[in-house]
């Protein structure tokens, strides 16, 4: 795996690359570098939340068994969405927060992301230090013994209050409104139903019975088409696609067209400065977003901020510059107003509540919103040649020529995966015949230089 955080946590093949051992220290070595500063009570208490894949199990106990090795306590949520571990996180007042999952991977992949005490991911600086502690330096982990070692326990209600959580963010019913709902086969299946009934609408929900093998398989955010045809069939007014740990969320409207991550932020950011709470008039998006969102934003007068790719530095810049609503082209959207991290529930809530204060169908909400033609490309390459590909001048070559030949007319970015042995390469422009030639060009100059 070599290091051990990307952009989003730990991640790898659960067991073999992720393995027990790794989850055990990476437990020892956050719960001593999480409360090394003290905490009010006499020990402290770890929150650990899950997905719903076979190995979440196995790893919930490793991690269990190392954050009370080191004398902190452990209270184990379940199967919760990754948003919910941040926001109980912070309404239990624990000292912090860790969710078990890949989140949009395949089942064998598993993952682990960390939440301080206040809800937000880790920043890059203390997740060196666990990484050092664990790589570098593990002979400083001290372990307990005795009455000193930390216990475990099941908290129970905390779907409950994260449901609860949600439904206060948004006013009124939704009477009239038939809404589709792709759980993935994940987080969602243990919340949905729960949260959604109240909201008046009616639900047809879709992938909510995992099996622990079935998770993200052929559906939810990621696989999309299976929502897409039920919306269409019987006739609702907007579906809604989680990933595994539904933290991100795609739309699907009435005529069946996706509503991706920027096109959401777009409608959202729009919808909140009509009600006056667009702070800073701003949305944060990354580099991967369309161009096409871009045009909208400029011609309706709202400002834009790109960061480069990741959710923790879309929300970094929106604490720093007080804005409130940003997120990624895949679905992570984060409303800083109600949540520290991208939520797929929440987001589907707001967007009902605007599809019902403005009367308007989900399709002419983004009509006007164009779409540059967009490729991307994942070219699989050898973990000894990662973090090689922009130190390669054959690529570097066959980019300055794309970008050269799509001018301002289209843009080139190629960058690597923070979890996986993966480069991206993705093309957008005016014309789909020079997006595909220069998609195809680019991945295969990687292919040739990075997978032998």
């Amino acid at each position: 795996m070599g290091r051990l955080f990307g952009t989003d946590g730990a991640r790898g093949v659960a067991v073999t690359e992720l393995t027990c051992e790794l989850a055990m220290n990476i437990g020892r070595a956050a719960a001593m570098v999480l409360t090394k500063h003290g905490t009010k009570r006499k020990r402290a208490r770890i929150l650990i939340g899950k997905d719903t894949r076979i190995s979440s199990d196995i790893l919930e106990a490793a991690l269990a068994a190392g954050v009370t090795s080191v004398g902190a306590d452990v209270e184990l949520l379940g199967v919760v969405p990754t948003p919910a571990v941040a926001y109980l996180v912070k309404y239990y007042e624990a000292d912090a927060g860790v969710m078990i999952s890949a989140s949009h991977n395949s089942v064998e992949y598993n993952g682990i992301k960390l939440f301080s005490s206040t809800g937000f991911k880790l920043p890059d600086s203390v997740e060196n230090e666990i990484e050092a502690l664990i790589l570098d330096s593990p002979e400083q982990i001290k372990l307990f013994d005795g009455k000193s070692v930390g216990r475990i326990r099941t908290l129970y209600g905390a779907v409950t209050e994260y449901n609860e959580h949600i439904q206060s963010t948004v006013k009124g019913k939704f009477q009239g409104l038939l809404v589709a709902i792709d759980c993935a086969n994940g987080s969602a299946s243990a919340t949905a139903e729960s949260l959604f009934y109240k909201f008046g609408a009616e639900f047809i929900y879709i992938n909510n019975e995992p099996n622990g093998l079935n998770i993200n398989e052929n559906c939810g955010s990621t696989h999309i088409e299976q929502l897409r045809e039920l919306v269409i069939k019987r006739g609702c007014d907007v579906g809604f696609a989680f990933d595994g740990d539904a933290d991100r969320c795609l739309a699907v409207d009435e005529k069946g067209n996706v509503i991706d991550g920027d096109k959401l932020i777009a409608i959202m950011s729009r919808y909140m400065r009509s009600r006056g709470i667009l702070k800073n008039n701003t949305a944060v998006v990354t580099v991967m977003s369309n161009l096409g969102f871009h045009n909208f934003m400029k011609e309706n007068d709202i400002s834009t901020v790109c960061t480069k790719v990741g959710d923790r530095y879309v929300l970094e810049e929106m604490l720093a510059h007080g804005y409130n609503i940003g997120g990624e082209q895949s679905g992570h959207i984060i409303f800083l107003d109600h949540a520290t991290t991208g939520d797929g529930q929440l987001t589907a809530a707001q967007v009902m509540q605007m599809m019902t204060d403005s009367k308007e169908t989900l399709s002419h909400l983004a009509a006007d919103i164009p779409d540059y033609p967009q490729k991307l490309e994942n070219v699989k390459i050898t973990e000894n040649k990662r973090g090689l590909w922009d130190k390669t001048p054959e690529i570097n070559e066959m980019i300055r020529q794309a970008q050269e030949a799509l001018g301002d007319e289209g843009r080139v970015l190629v960058r690597e995966s923070g979890t996986e042995p993966l480069v991206r390469v993705m093309i957008e422009a005016s014309d789909m015949a020079q997006v595909d030639k220069w998609t195809s060009m680019i991945a295969d100059t990687v292919r040739k230089c990075l997978c032998g």
